[in-house]
């Protein structure tokens, strides 16, 4: 992470962002003693769902239903 200060982050304001875009995080400065006061992240757009993985714990664990449980795929899943 980069760190700016206030008068240069102004400055250089629009290359910052397109670096943002790129991936990079930038620490912002401020004051006489440069304190370190907010960042600038990559923003991640949790709207956008990643596809799911299919049995990522295959083979590492195991699953067991009572004798007595019933319970249709529809009401499982929530669809019916």
């Amino acid at each position: 992470m980069k760190t700016l200060p206030v008068g240069e982050l102004k400055a250089r304001f629009s290359e910052v962002l397109e670096r943002v875009k790129a991936g990079e995080s930038f620490g912002i400065l401020y004051g006489k003693k440069k304190k370190p006061i907010a960042m600038i992240v990559p923003y991640k757009d949790s709207a956008v769902k990643k596809e799911r993985e299919i049995g990522p714990l295959e083979g590492k664990v195991t699953i067991q239903f009572a004798d007595d449980f019933k319970v249709s795929e529809e009401e499982l899943l929530k669809l019916s």
